[in-house]
């Protein structure tokens, strides 16, 4: 698991929007508000303040087309999970992936199709951890 980098660590609304630039590609603030809408009916300034903001943490960038700024995300998804989950993991479970495993496993119901995926990525993990040790 990686360690938390904290441009990658967001807030609900913040990974709304990068959400939005994922799907996208490139978005402007207008784009980013209809894809939000109506989950999230923001003004138009409030969306134009956090990519402004994000940018300043180098989570998006930004190119001119004309009077409008068109923003894409900097960020891909795996390097946001991956510091979220890791700073979720270190602060409840103590860093310790089989407690957080085994809090998801013991604290809802898991159907049965999911606890054969979670047994497949197991198998799959055992197997890389055989492969890198030789």
């Amino acid at each position: 698991m990686m360690d938390a980098d904290h441009s990658t660590l967001l807030t609900d609304l913040q990974l709304a929007v990068v959400r939005a630039l994922w799907a996208r590609g490139e978005c402007t603030v207008i784009a980013v508000q209809q894809a939000l809408w109506p989950d999230r009916p923001l003004a138009q300034t409030t969306i134009a303040t956090l990519l402004a903001r994000l940018e300043k943490r180098g989570v998006v960038s930004h190119r001119a087309q004309g009077r409008q700024f068109v923003y894409r995300a900097l960020v891909t998804e795996p390097e946001v999970k991956g510091a979220m989950v890791g700073q979720l993991m270190t602060m409840l479970f103590a860093g310790r992936p089989t407690a957080l495993i085994s809090h998801l496993l013991t604290s809802r119901d898991v159907r049965d199709v999911d606890l054969v995926e979670i047994k497949r990525l197991v198998e799959e993990a055992e197997a890389r951890s055989r492969t890198d040790t030789k």
